[in-house]
C-alpha cells in the first residue's frame, strides 16, 4: 500500500513505516544467522569458520546492494513526496536498467577473482576450499540479491514497507527449511547452506519486481514516461555512489579486521563468525530505523515541509534506543548462552572469543543507535558529506586502533575498538544532524 509521509503525526506515521522495515530486518537477520548455527551444528566448527571466513567479501558485495538501495529510495521519496509522477516512473526503470548492468558485471568480477579474495584476507588452508566455494555460490546469486534491495528501496520509496516485510518472511522461513534438508539431510555442508540462500533469495527477487511492476502500474499519469534518463541517472548515482563507498569502506575496514581475526587460527575465526552475526542483527536494526527516518526525511523535504523533521528524528532514535535495551541485555548479560547456538564446545575458543566480543561492544548499543538514525536525516536531506566524514571516522579509527590494541592484549583488544570508534562517530553525527535542521530551519 502507498503511503505520503507528508501528512498525519509525525511520530505516529514514521512508527508505522519503520516497524515493518524493522521487522523485515529481524526475519533477514536470522536466516543469516540461521546459516552459521547449521553449519555450526551439523556441518562442524570449521564449516563455521568457513562462511564466516567469507562475510566480510560478501558485504562488500552487500554494500553495493544497500548503497544503491539507498540512492534509489531517497531520490524515489523525493519524486513522490513531490508527486512528480511521471519522472518517479522513469527514474524507476531508470534504476533497474543501471542495476540489472552493474550486478551482472560484479558478478563476473566477483567469480573469477573469488580465489584471490580469500587469500586476501589470510584464510588458513584447513578452511580455504569451503570458504571458496560458499562465496563462489554466493555471488552467483549476487543479481537477485541486487535487484531484490533495489525493489525494497522503491517499495519503501511510496511508503510501502508492509510488502517488501511479507517477502522477506516468506525467503527466510524458505532459507532455513533449505538449510535444514541441505545440510542435516543430504549433508552437502557448506555448499548447501550457500545453495538454500541462492533459492531463496532468487525467488524473492523475482516474486518482488513483479509486484512491484503492478503496484507502480496502479499510479496514474498524464505525461510521456521516458524508460531511462540520464539525468536521474545523475540524481541517484549522487546519494547511491558516497552510500555504496561507506558502506563498501566499512566493509573493507572489515576485511581488515578479519584478516588480523584469521592470523590467530580457525578456533578465533569461529567465535568471532559467531559473535559478529550477533552483533550485524542488531546494528542492522538501527540501520533500518536510519532508513525509515531517511525516507521520511526525503519525503517531507519533496513536499516542503522540512518542520516534520525533527519530530521525525526524535521518533527514530527513541524506538532505536528502545530496541536496544533487549539486545544488550541478552548480550552482556547471557553471552554465553547466545554463542551455544552456534559452537558445541563451551569451554573452547569459540565460546570464550565470542562471549568476549559480545560484553565489550553491548554497552555501546545505545550509542551507536543515536548516530544510525542521525545519519539517516543526513541521508534524506542530501547531506552525504557529513553522512561519509562521520562514517569514515568510525572505521578508521576501528581499524586503526583493532591493529594498534591488539599488540598490547591479543583479540580483545580489537574487539575494544568497537566502542572507540562508535563513541567518536556519534557525536560528529549529531553535530552535523544540528546543522542541517538549522539549514532547513532558516528556509522554512
Amino acid at each position: 500500500m502507498v503511503q505520503d509521509l507528508t501528512v498525519g503525526d509525525s511520530r505516529k506515521t514514521l512508527i508505522r513505516y519503520t516497524m515493518p522495515m524493522f521487522i523485515s530486518v529481524v526475519f533477514q537477520q536470522l536466516y543469516n544467522i540461521a546459516d552459521s548455527m547449521i553449519a555450526g551444528k551439523f556441518a562442524g566448527e570449521d564449516a563455521l569458520a568457513a562462511v564466516g571466513a567469507s562475510y566480510p567479501i560478501t558485504m562488500i558485495f552487500m554494500a553495493v546492494a544497500m548503497g544503491s538501495n539507498i540512492g534509489c529510495s531517497v531520490v524515489l521519496s523525493q519524486l513522490f513526496g513531490a508527486k512528480a509522477y511521471e519522472k518517479l516512473k522513469t527514474a524507476i526503470t531508470t534504476s533497474l536498467i543501471a542495476g540489472l548492468l552493474l550486478s551482472v558485471l560484479l558478478t563476473v568480477i566477483g567469480l573469477f577473482t573469488t580465489p584471490a579474495m580469500m587469500r586476501m584476507i589470510r584464510t588458513p588452508e584447513n578452511i580455504f576450499a569451503d570458504g571458496a566455494l560458499y562465496l563462489r555460490i554466493y555471488i552467483g546469486g549476487f543479481v537477485f540479491l541486487f535487484l531484490y534491495n533495489v525493489a525494497t528501496g522503491m517499495f519503501n520509496s511510496l511508503g510501502d514497507s508492509k510488502t517488501p516485510l511479507y517477502f522477506l518472511i516468506g525467503s527466510s522461513v524458505g532459507n532455513i527449511i533449505l538449510d535444514i534438508i541441505f545440510v542435516a539431510v543430504f549433508h552437502w555442508g557448506v555448499a548447501g547452506v550457500a545453495w538454500a540462500t541462492f533459492l531463496a533469495q532468487g525467488v524473492a527477487c523475482i516474486l518482488a519486481l513483479i509486484t512491484f511492476r503492478r503496484r507502480v502500474g496502479e499510479i496514474k499519469t498524464e505525461g510521456r514516461v521516458s524508460l531511462f534518463s540520464p539525468e536521474l541517472l545523475k540524481k541517484i548515482s549522487l546519494i547511491a555512489v558516497p552510500s555504496i563507498l561507506q558502506q563498501s569502506f566499512v566493509s573493507v575496514g572489515n576485511i581488515f579486521i578479519q584478516s588480523l581475526v584469521n592470523s590467530y587460527g580457525s578456533g578465533v575465526i569461529a567465535g568471532y563468525s559467531a559473535a559478529v552475526k550477533l552483533n550485524t542483527f542488531i546494528i542492522t536494526a538501527f540501520a533500518t530505523f536510519g532508513n525509515g527516518v531517511s525516507g521520511f526525511t526525503a519525503q517531507n523535504l519533496g513536499a516542503g515541509k522540512p518542520e516534520r523533521i525533527k519530530d521525525g528524528f526524535i521518533a527514530g532514535a527513541k524506538m532505536a534506543v528502545c530496541a536496544a535495551v533487549p539486545f544488550f541485555a541478552a548480550y552482556f548479560f547471557f553471552g554465553r548462552s547466545m554463542m551455544l547456538l552456534f559452537v558445541e564446545d563451551s569451554g573452547g575458543t569459540a565460546m570464550a572469543v565470542g562471549t568476549m566480543f559480545l560484553r565489550i561492544v553491548a554497552p555501546f548499543y545505545f550509542v551507536v543507535s543515536i548516530k544510525l538514525v542521525a545519519d539517516g536525516v543526513l541521508r534524506g536531506a542530501g547531506a552525504m558529506g557529513y553522512f561519509m566524514v562521520a562514517t569514515f571516522t568510525d572505521l578508521i579509527l576501528r581499524v586503526a586502533l583493532a591493529f594498534i590494541f591488539s599488540a598490547w592484549w591479543g583479540t580483545t583488544g580489537i574487539w575494544m575498538s568497537w566502542p572507540v570508534g562508535w563513541s567518536v562517530a556519534t557525536v560528529m553525527s549529531i553535530v552535523f544532524y544540528g546543522r542541517v535542521m538549522k539549514r532547513y530551519g532558516k528556509r522554512a
